[in-house]
């Protein structure tokens, strides 16, 4: 399962994102009607809880801890982020999924909404019943990235002509990740499917492992976070061909995107988001839903987000709901093509 970078990114740009896929998310529970109630008498009772499945300091406990004084003074009670750390996320997923108090939500990343569930059934929670859109809060590309100098790629080669090289090579490549069913391994197998190269997956722990895995030798390629590939890239160790956005990105600028390649029908974001359990009262989650979004749009709030390497999104539950749809019907397909199973 996904091991997310835990250190920020430290870039200086901002954007707002709007987020938006064409599937219907008539599936979900808890999705809401774009309309806010005026109120929500005798809620908040007591303190909000935002539970985050990594540790204190990981990208998501950041974003969430972003939120915690706009949240506390929007509805006159303190905001407390508790991290439930483990199996990729799920641990915290899970205990939100059964909170019942009233008062609890998360902050995910996608693969706990998304690919959790696709490559393991035995999951003791199911997102789509068991916990309600609220917000996408911020997303970001990954960059396909490779060493500076290696065998059959020449010196500033861009994504046409690696892709080439890759082609050639067959499986005599190998792709680094931060683990099976992580977007970058899922990522790659659909690069792979898009251009028909044939790289061998290598999991890592983490994607700083995998940066030094390429550094070593032992990698060709890998898909990697803006922050930490633009951070080898200026070692001049890595070099940059494309991001996996539909077009460029501030997140990584002047990198081109893969679709300038002719890399088609392929998109790709890393993103995080807020959700409740499906349990929580539906006026409840709706107003939490409109505060989430109006505050991520919050320019004090929006620049430590770009910090942390996301552009925001801040939609409403609906827009997260489509999102979600979106990418596990885009990830289903991979992992049924490729058999991919945590078991």
């Amino acid at each position: 399962m996904q091991r997310h970078p835990a250190s920020p990114h430290p870039l200086s740009r901002r954007s707002a994102l709007a987020a938006g896929a064409a599937l219907l998310c008539s599936g979900w529970a808890g999705a809401q009607p774009a309309a806010v109630p005026a109120g929500t008498p005798g809620w908040p009772a007591k303190p909000l809880r935002i539970i985050v499945g990594f540790p204190p300091g990981s990208s998501p406990d950041l974003t969430a801890r972003t939120f915690t004084e706009p949240l506390a003074q929007a509805l006159g009670q303190p905001v407390i982020v508790e991290n439930k750390v483990g199996a990729s996320g799920n641990i915290g997923a899970d205990a939100v999924a059964k909170a019942a108090d009233g008062h609890t939500i998360g902050l995910f990343i996608n693969v706990n909404l998304t690919i959790a569930k696709l490559i393991n059934p035995a999951l003791p929670f199911d997102p789509r019943r068991d916990l309600a859109p609220l917000s996408l809060v911020g997303v970001s590309p990954l960059v396909l990235t490779a060493p500076a100098a290696q065998a059959g790629v020449p010196a500033h080669a861009d994504a046409r002509t690696f892709l080439q090289a890759a082609r050639q090579a067959g499986d005599r490549w190998s792709y680094g990740t931060p683990g099976v069913g992580t977007v970058g391994h899922l990522g790659t197998e659909l690069l792979k499917a898009r251009t028909g190269i044939a790289p061998v997956h290598v999991p890592y722990p983490g994607y700083p492992q995998v940066a030094m895995g390429m550094l070593g030798g032992q990698l060709q390629m890998a898909l990697l976070p803006p922050a930490l590939a633009l951070a080898q890239q200026k070692t001049g160790k890595l070099q940059l061909l494309g991001v996996t956005s539909s077009g460029r990105s501030l997140l990584a600028p002047g990198v081109p995107s893969l679709a300038e390649a002719g890399v088609t029908d392929f998109h790709l974001e890393i993103w995080n988001a807020f959700a409740a359990p499906a349990s929580m009262p539906a006026a409840v989650r709706a107003r939490l839903s409109a505060l989430i979004a109006e505050i991520a749009r919050r320019p004090e709030v929006r620049e430590p987000l770009f910090q942390q390497g996301w552009q925001v999104a801040g939609t409403s539950a609906e827009g997260l709901a489509r999102r979600i749809e979106a990418d596990t019907a885009q990830m289903e397909r991979v992992v049924r093509a490729q058999n991919i199973r945590i078991e």
